[in-house]
């Protein structure tokens, strides 16, 4: 675990904001990933612990948004980004898989999209 830790705060030390964004996008996909299994065990505080953090993740990629040059494409993320928020909650509340799987397959295919963008030389 001290690895795994230690390598994610050299990667978030070493990124750019495309990179960024693709670890908030690996970051929600995996928490999302790790409520369903802990829905499927019966862990449910840990399960909700993960959709806390999906959550989170979610907001913070909503906060990021720059609505000005973003325009169209700004307002459609987060109108996308709420309403998985919104399937998160129903997910936790009713104990649902169908919607954590919703939202791992909607933040699976922004982060494919996003592995498409060219990461930003910040040498210069």
């Amino acid at each position: 675990m001290a690895y795994t830790t230690h390598y994610l705060e050299s990667e978030l030390h070493s990124a750019d904001r495309v990179d960024l964004v693709r670890l908030m996008y690996r970051g929600a996909i995996e928490a999302t990933s790790r409520a369903r299994r802990n829905l499927a065990n019966g862990q449910i505080a840990e399960r909700s612990r993960q959709i806390t953090k999906a959550w989170d993740i979610l907001g913070e990629l909503t906060r990021s948004l720059n609505h000005v040059q973003g325009g169209d494409l700004s307002r459609a993320l987060v109108e996308l980004y709420v309403y998985m928020q919104k399937r998160l909650l129903e997910a936790n509340a009713e104990q649902s898989d169908g919607a954590l799987a919703e939202v791992e397959r909607l933040l699976s295919t922004l982060a494919e999209a996003w592995a498409l963008v060219p990461s930003i030389d910040c040498t210069y």
